[in-house]
């Protein structure tokens, strides 16, 4: 396992629910030895203008799932993670549903991480694929 300590769904969902993370609806649902997993709804909250996935609302869940994943791999009494750089590459276009993203670490540095998040429709059908890299950084006293 590659996180520092066992994650709470409930907790981490609950954390979130007064941020840009809970008014689009992403809920964390599972997390396996070295990866974590969400939703995003695809409906108003989510869509541009022309009643598809916005692609700024998959790179919101992208960012949230690596984010989460980098902080659950740190000592929180001692470091945190910050976001450096996101990238997106948008392959396929959502109307409604759910979409579903999955992060795993590619690297997990001293000083920086580097994740991959892949986002698939209820098809399991790839729609984005993301990377992330995180700064690790020093908790201040």
């Amino acid at each position: 396992m590659i996180f520092h300590r066992p994650v709470d769904l409930d907790a981490v969902n609950a954390m979130s629910a007064n941020s840009i993370v809970g008014h689009i609806g992403i809920r964390l649902t599972e997390v396996g030895d070295d990866w974590i997993r969400g939703t995003m709804p695809v409906d108003a909250r989510t869509h541009q203008p022309f009643g598809l996935l916005h692609g700024g609302a998959s790179v919101v869940l992208a960012e949230t799932l690596g984010s989460i994943g980098g902080g659950l791999c740190v000592d929180p009494a001692t470091h945190g993670v910050v976001g450096l750089e996101v990238n997106a590459n948008h392959v396929r276009g959502v109307r409604s549903g759910t979409v579903t993203g999955t992060a795993r670490a590619l690297h997990l540095g001293r000083s920086t991480q580097l994740w991959e998040i892949r986002i698939e429709n209820e098809a399991g059908q790839l729609v984005c694929v993301s990377r992330l890299t995180l700064a690790v950084v020093p908790r201040q006293g």
